[in-house]
């Protein structure tokens, strides 16, 4: 490709509503242009991009034999219905009637649509297993849109879908979709990590996220550096940090602690280590009637260590509060702490709840915690001795750095980074609800046992960008840079020498298949070399008048931080080194 013939529009400087690092440099690259909140046009820069992120994701999932197919945008809402996601799915799932009056929706997933395709197709065990993909536009109507391609409201996802007759099958099914993710981002340059994950409101009971490596991700990965132990942090397993109850060795007292209402401020007060202290946080879970009114509600105590956070998506999986549970009023408060919070515990209750201690919480000895009376805590205090056993004994917080390994083979550790893919084993969730059943060998139908697999294909490239880049601009990968090599003739406009030296590397890349771009825009050295740097292309070859006399050109790696003059007859073999080729 020619420059001239292409489509390139820099940006000195990123608009103003442009907030992370990748969004700032997809604009200022003419990669993305903004149409509405979370909705941008992809454009030619930016496309090719996309398209070399489809090519990977299509050669791995074919190669996984996985069959392509393509589902609509706009679906039925009566799919949605016969799995209650139509009503469960709240306001990101975008809801819209036709002329008719009926009732659609704009994808943001398709687990509907290829149960109801395998429902009617997939009839027999000789029909299985069978993995459908797709890459296709999808849309969740984010309440607060942000960060560009990374948080959008559309975007491109590849989902596919297999169906097997058991659960061994689909287990094998996942293990082979597992392996082809970790070959498609092989390929696709990336420092990336597969991490245990929680299977969240798609259901299901086995996930593993793939997470981009970036300081500036959402998502914290828990792993160990010395095994092969990774969970995103809503999973990951927090052990005991003690591994035994102490004997009781002080003598429970009512302390004054004025104005101290955090664990920080009591253990500043004491002088005691903040791991010495309790922290008390008060849920609420309601039982509901036939009309949908509150006809019960359950109070619980969920008790952490001072120095540790409650892990919401944890909690919910105890059980009484897998239904779904919520952070209780100041009324229920009141109702059985008699006192306002920052001074509550387990001791002297007005009524009585259901307690919930972390592991850490339960093999503690003479700690801290509120005493139900403003301005006082009490110190010294035991299970057994001054209050009941807990009823419930759980992993209800977030790990730590140094925490111990649930492997047992070292210390966590703690990075960010960037979900890009996710794989889901579903069991018959999605089968059950709309009644995809096969018949076995025997001629009985069973349901079949299902997974889904996605990538978000338009969000690699904001997770690749906060990954790889400097102050210039973006570092592409080889395999997705929008071209691999850039070729810049100075002044070709006025030496005969330096076109034909450029058109000739250029004719001699292209025939090797690589993908070129000769920049015969006319502009000068700096501003040509700045564009190309801020766009990100991994290799630059220039041509000038006064080198070409000498024999010789100027390469230069999108990292290297000087160029290295090479022999005109030896740039093409040096290229195909770097590209092995």
């Amino acid at each position: 490709m020619k420059a001239s013939q292409f489509f390139v529009s820099t940006l000195k400087d990123a608009p103003a509503d442009a907030e992370v690092v990748s969004h700032k440099l997809m604009m200022r690259a003419g990669m993305i242009k903004r149409l509405g909140a979370g909705i941008y046009n992809y454009m030619p820069m930016g496309l090719r991009v996309i398209r070399k992120v489809e090519k990977i994701i299509r050669e791995e999932m074919d190669a996984a034999g996985a069959v392509e197919c393509l589902m609509p945008v706009i679906q039925p809402a009566e799919l949605w219905q016969e799995t209650g996601r139509f009503d469960k799915m709240g306001p990101e799932l975008l809801r819209v009637k036709d002329r008719h009056g009926r009732d659609f929706i704009v994808q943001p997933t398709s687990e509907e649509v290829i149960t109801d395709i395998a429902r009617q197709e997939l009839r027999s065990y000789r029909q299985l297993p069978k993995n459908f993909y797709h890459i296709q536009t999808k849309f969740r109507d984010e309440r607060r849109p942000r960060f560009g391609l990374m948080r959008g409201r559309e975007f491109t996802m590849k989902d596919a879908y297999s169906f097997d007759r058991d659960v061994e099958a689909a287990g094998r099914s996942y293990d082979n979709m597992y392996a082809a993710y970790g070959r498609i981002f092989d390929r696709f340059g990336l420092q990336y990590r597969a991490v245990a994950a929680d299977t969240g409101a798609i259901g299901g009971d086995r996930s593993h996220e793939f997470q981009v490596i970036a300081d500036t991700g959402e998502d914290a990965i828990v792993y160990c550096p010395t095994s092969d132990y990774a969970a995103n942090m809503e999973l990951a397993e927090a052990v005991a940090l003690l591994p035994a109850r102490g004997d009781a060795l002080q003598p429970l007292a009512k302390t004054p602690t004025p104005g101290k209402a955090t664990c920080a401020e009591v253990a500043l007060l004491l002088g005691l280590p903040l791991s010495q202290t309790v922290k008390s946080l008060v849920l609420a879970t309601d039982e509901l009637d036939k009309d949908g009114a509150v006809a019960k509600t359950q109070v619980w105590l969920l008790l952490v260590r001072g120095d540790h956070e409650l892990n919401e998506v944890k909690a919910g999986k105890v059980e009484g509060l897998k239904g779904g549970f919520r952070f209780a009023t100041v009324g229920e408060i009141d109702a059985h702490f008699g006192c306002k919070p920052g001074y509550l515990g387990p001791i002297g209750l007005k009524q009585p709840l259901k307690i919930v201690a972390d592991r850490t919480v339960a093999v503690m000895s003479d700690f801290v915690c509120g005493a139900n009376d403003a301005d006082f805590h009490f110190t010294g205090v035991n299970w057994g001795r001054d209050l009941p056993e807990p009823n419930v004994v759980a992993d209800i917080r977030n790990v730590v750095v140094g925490d111990p390994s649930p492997d047992g083979q070292g210390l966590l550790a703690i990075q960010r980074g960037i979900e890009v893919g996710h794989v889901f084993y579903l069991g018959t969730k999605y089968s059950a609800a709309m009644n995809a059943t096969f018949l076995d060998e025997n001629g009985k139908p069973r349901l079949m046992e299902m997974g889904c697999y996605g990538i978000g294909v338009t969000r690699i490239l904001g997770a690749a960008i906060e990954q790889n880049h400097d102050a210039r601009g973006i570092i592409w990968p080889d395999a997705i840079a929008p071209f691999t090599v850039v070729i810049c003739p100075i002044g070709a406009d006025r030496s005969a020498d330096v076109k034909a030296a450029a058109d000739t590397l250029y004719d001699e890349l292209k025939a090797l298949g690589v993908d070129v771009l000769l920049d015969d825009r006319g502009e000068r050295p700096g501003a040509m070399f700045a564009d190309w740097e801020l766009i990100g292309i991994p290799h630059r070859v220039v041509l000038g008048d006064r080198g070409l006399k000498e024999g010789l050109v100027e390469y230069q790696g999108r990292r290297d931080e000087a160029a290295t003059k090479l022999a005109v007859a030896d740039v093409v073999a040096h290229l195909k080194g770097l590209l092995k080729l």
